[in-house]
């Protein structure tokens, strides 16, 4: 068995937050999404999606349902689909998009960097910096969070906070 090394970072934060972890190859898109929401500390309370494709548009679509694909988009289910499968004989790295909350509009690039010869890992390597809150607003109420014009922010966030270690994917 082996295993692929993925980073993931989240656009329109400074600094930036990302993650770095080791996934098995057999992992479906599915376990993959809630790998994601574990290592960004999310809850999975929002829609998602994975696209990829040639230049900016992005056509190909890998989700849990066909109401997240717009018209002349190519749709796979994110069930039945490992990172093996995807990533092929396509020469690493390999880039993503993965969407979160629409509403919000959390976009992420994954990078799928390495293949892993003989290791089956599911492991947190690194990253920096705490996730935004859940429903803070997207990149634009999460700055006004962060220069404290939020009331409801939580008192306890530290967005410098990040421990590896303490993440159990």
């Amino acid at each position: 068995m082996n295993s692929y090394i993925l980073k993931i970072f989240l656009y329109e934060t400074d600094p930036q937050v990302w993650r770095r972890f080791s996934v098995p190859e057999t992992a479906t898109f599915s376990e993959l999404h809630q790998i994601i929401q574990k290592a960004m500390g999310w809850n999975d309370e929002q829609a998602h999606q994975f696209r990829y494709g040639k230049g900016r548009h992005l056509k190909q679509v890998i989700a849990n349902t066909n109401e997240q694909v717009g018209p002349g988009d190519e749709f796979t289910d994110e069930k039945d689909i490992t990172i093996a499968q995807f990533a092929g004989r396509r020469k690493l790295p390999v880039r993503l998009m993965y969407r979160y909350d629409f509403f919000d509009d959390w976009t992420h690039e994954l990078v799928i960097e390495e293949k892993k010869e003989g290791e089956n890992t599911l492991k947190m390597l690194g990253g920096e910096r705490a996730c935004p809150p859940e429903d803070c607003g997207g990149s634009f109420g999460y700055k006004e969070c962060l220069a404290g014009y939020a009331e409801w922010m939580d008192d306890d966030y530290d967005p410098e906070a990040f421990d590896p270690k303490s993440v159990k994917l």
